[in-house]
């Protein structure tokens, strides 16, 4: 077997174990947008405490995704990867043995280290791929984010056989074995290693940068967006429509599956037509349906010839998850378009501009959840949380347009 093709097997490799390995860790990243809510019941918590709740691994989990983009570009993504499925093993088992508020807060700082994966992971992949092919293993690695579907699917159903507390200790087995099985089958190469003394703080001056700044804006919304609405979509159901909680954890899944699954076709999308026209459309398709999404359900009276009329407005359960699937889609495609963007400005520092980037997300689906709770507590509107989404793409349109858009040639001129 020649050089190059021991090389391409073990690229191979590397991609299916990563991916494995992120799927595992966003399920438990996602863990408290299940079991959060008997917790929620147990605790007695308002709509604001609860997306605390569920936010607090996104915190953590954000902040150190640039720190582990500098590890990884210095010490290579296998054993920085492994580490850190290992950290988070005993905060998970821990989880059920958690009594008070502030305990379920704490632990979930330390399991929320989980959700920084992905700033190892991607560079790790990328490295291991020509450029012409790096959108493409960047999207299968993002797959990975269908974690957050899985979690629906596995979590209800240990909830209702053995009760909400099983569900840490079996997700505690379930990482550590994954763990093991990341090291028996990835690789490390010396070559893909990128020396460097610069801190932290000097990464973080990458922010100066227009276009790293605009990139952010961008992730914010398709991941951070993404994350937000997977820790948010099953109480949602529960609430507006009065669904029991394993009818609500499938539902959900409709938005979370292809967010998370179908960002491989948005790297091969990214690859064939560009990153601007995939992010464009994704940015559209977004305004369109969280503008349908933002409608709350609405009574009103009109007089008529024959007397007063009363009309209803606003999404069924059908509807509702049929936009939620959609939306999920166009988010797959957006984060992959994202990245894609990232690796064609700056190929030789993938792992610190992406975990800036993956921190500018990770803090939107950090902040989202409680600016859904406040915004639901002051106004009563579920829908609310789309509205927010909303107006939020409506500045990255506006960004882009005149940043990218107006600079594309017109009519054919050159």
């Amino acid at each position: 077997m020649t050089t190059q093709e021991v090389q391409k097997r073990r690229a191979l490799s590397v991609l299916i174990v990563s991916t494995l390995a992120f799927t595992v860790c966003f399920m438990v990243w996602m863990m408290f947008a299940v079991i959060g809510i008997p917790i929620k019941k147990q605790l007695g918590l308002s709509a604001t405490e609860f997306g605390l709740l569920t936010s607090m691994p996104v915190l953590s989990g954000s902040l150190v995704r640039v720190p582990l983009g500098i590890w990884t570009d210095r010490f290579g993504g296998r054993i920085v990867m492994v580490l850190l499925m290992l950290l988070t093993v005993p905060a998970i088992w821990l989880i059920g043995s958690a009594t008070e508020f502030w305990q379920f807060l704490s632990i979930g700082l330390v399991l929320g280290l989980a959700g920084g994966s992905f700033s190892v992971g991607t560079p790790y992949v990328a490295r291991w791929f020509p450029r012409e092919r790096q959108g493409f293993a960047m999207g299968v690695f993002g797959a990975g984010n269908s974690g957050a579907a899985v979690n629906k699917f596995v979590a209800p159903g240990l909830m209702v056989a053995f009760g909400w507390v099983m569900v840490p200790h079996v997700y505690a087995a379930v990482m550590l074995g994954t763990a093991i099985l990341f090291w028996l089958f990835s690789f490390h190469d010396e070559s893909h290693l990128v020396p460097s003394n610069v801190s932290f703080l000097d990464q973080l001056k990458a922010l100066k940068d227009p276009r790293v700044l605009k990139y952010c804006q961008y992730y914010s919304i398709v991941f951070g967006g993404y994350v937000g609405l997977s820790l948010w979509m099953v109480q949602y159901y529960v609430g507006e429509y009065g669904l029991e909680i394993k009818t609500a954890a499938l539902l959900a899944a409709c938005f979370s599956l292809p967010g998370g699954v179908l960002r491989a076709i948005g790297g091969w999308l990214s690859d064939k037509y560009g990153a601007h026209s995939v992010t464009w459309w994704v940015m559209w398709v977004s305004w369109i349906c969280l503008f349908l999404l933002s409608y709350p359900q609405t009574d009103f009276t009109i007089q008529t010839t024959t007397g007063p009329q009363t009309y209803h407005i606003g999404l069924n359960v059908y509807g509702f998850t049929a936009l939620m699937f959609l939306l999920g889609i166009v988010f797959a495609f957006g984060k992959a378009s994202v990245f894609k963007y990232i690796g064609n400005d700056y190929p030789k520092n993938i792992g610190a501009i992406s975990g800036i980037v993956g921190l500018a997300g990770g803090m939107g689906g950090f902040l989202l959840p409680i600016m859904f709770g406040y915004l639901l507590d002051k106004t009563g509107i579920r829908s609310s949380a789309f509205m927010l989404l909303y107006g939020v793409v409506w500045v990255s349109l506006i960004w882009m347009y005149f940043t990218e858009v107006r600079r594309q040639p017109v009519l054919g001129q050159a």
